[in-house]
């Protein structure tokens, strides 16, 4: 009675819907492949790719694009973000509460990496081949997309 009482009604309530964050995997050419831009986080300093919430007044192709540039320099001349996928993870909030977040990624072609930008000196960056980058991260999903990311890329730009 109380196990279906729960199941039926009471994690209903407690259950947290999930958060939307958008990220922008930050990509170049390099020899016969591609490499993948890597920022650490403020706080942890493990390896992420840019992101952030949703802006008002922005689709998501263009908060990607402003993550970009905050978060890691990244400068673009040439076609606008095109999104190849997403992956969950588990946000942790303030007071250390977990929330499970969806991140739709965008692919962005790096043409500048500029030395002054918002957050500069809070992160590092570094770029990476794929296979390198989705062993550094912690979130088994973006790993398996950084893993694809060729291929991804490669069908959204043709």
């Amino acid at each position: 009675m109380l196990q279906k009482l729960w199941t039926d009604f009471l994690s209903l309530l407690v259950r947290r819907p999930s958060r939307f964050q958008v990220a922008a995997l930050c990509w170049r050419e390099a020899g016969q492949g591609i490499e993948i831009l890597l920022i650490s986080s403020r706080t942890t300093k493990r390896w992420i790719l840019p992101k952030g919430w949703p802006k008002s007044g922005q689709d998501a192709a263009g908060t990607a694009l402003e993550e970009a540039w905050e978060e890691a320099g990244i400068r673009i001349e040439g076609p606008p973000p095109a999104k190849i996928g997403h992956y969950t993870y588990h946000k942790r909030l303030e007071g250390d509460v977990p929330a499970h977040t969806v991140v739709d990624v965008y692919a962005i072609h790096a043409d500048r990496l500029l030395d002054s930008y918002p957050e500069a000196g809070e992160r590092d960056r570094k770029w990476f081949p794929p296979d390198q980058a989705a062993d550094l991260v912690q979130e088994p999903d973006l790993a398996s997309l950084l893993r694809q990311a060729p291929g991804l890329i490669t069908a959204h730009s043709s």
